[in-house]
């Protein structure tokens, strides 16, 4: 009997499990950031506007401090320990994440290195290995949200950042809400321009000309948007 001329409730079952079979679960990411408003506001901002729930993607300021060092410290710990009333469970997740900036963070290059020796040293509650990434920008966080605007080539100071930005979002500043609404429709431009830095040799270990990969971040809860079911 050829597949045509099959029930019709059989074929439906059959690609429910088909669809099923191909469906990859979506990774668990847990977000940590040297920042204790702005960045987590932004990234905030971002889940909720996608609708991912904190049980795929869980956002969180490093609680030791805003030394990049001690993000990586706190991220680490977060996973293996977890924290019962952040409602975080030990090694929960697949991916952890540290956001911080370059400014002029003594720990900044410690913080790479202890990151890359974590990443995939590290397993979860799956037993699988778990990806430590790190998120940067290099002046400031400012630097991403100024690429929505306009082209950075050379390199500035944080306070540079500010000042530029604030010409096009009048009333800028650090620990506000709202950044993702005012910026969103840029998102194609700032991408392009992020990733042009990086296919120009800028680099997070370089630490002096303009850097950021916060698109990736960004790119990365897209897709885990077009995981949900």
């Amino acid at each position: 009997m050829g597949k045509d001329d099959q029930p019709k409730h059989r074929q439906a079952a059959r690609e429910l499990r088909r669809r099923a079979a191909q469906r990859q679960p979506a990774d668990r990411l847990l977000i940590v950031c040297e920042g204790a408003k702005t960045e987590p506001l932004y990234l905030g901002e971002i889940r909720q506007a996608l609708r991912l729930p904190t049980a795929n993607v869980q956002v969180q300021p490093a609680a030791y401090g805003t030394e990049p060092l001690l993000v990586v410290n706190y991220a680490e710990a977060l996973f293996l320990r977890g924290d019962r009333a952040l409602g975080i469970a030990s090694r929960s997740f697949d991916r952890v994440i540290a956001v911080f900036d370059r400014d002029e963070h003594r720990t900044y290059h410690a913080a790479l290195e202890k990151a890359a020796a974590l990443d995939r040293h590290m397993t979860n509650d799956e037993k699988a290995r778990v990806p430590f990434d790190t998120v940067v920008s290099v002046p400031c966080f400012e630097l991403w949200l100024l690429l929505h605007f306009e082209d950075v080539l050379a390199p500035l100071h944080r306070d540079e950042s500010l000042q530029r930005l604030q010409v096009h979002l009048p009333g800028y500043a650090k620990g506000q809400s709202g950044h993702w609404a005012a910026t969103q429709d840029r998102l194609d431009a700032a991408t392009a321009r992020a990733s042009a830095l990086a296919a120009a040799g800028n680099n997070p270990h370089d630490g002096q000309a303009p850097f950021t990969d916060m698109h990736s971040l960004i790119d990365r809860l897209l897709h885990l948007k077009e995981q949900a079911p």
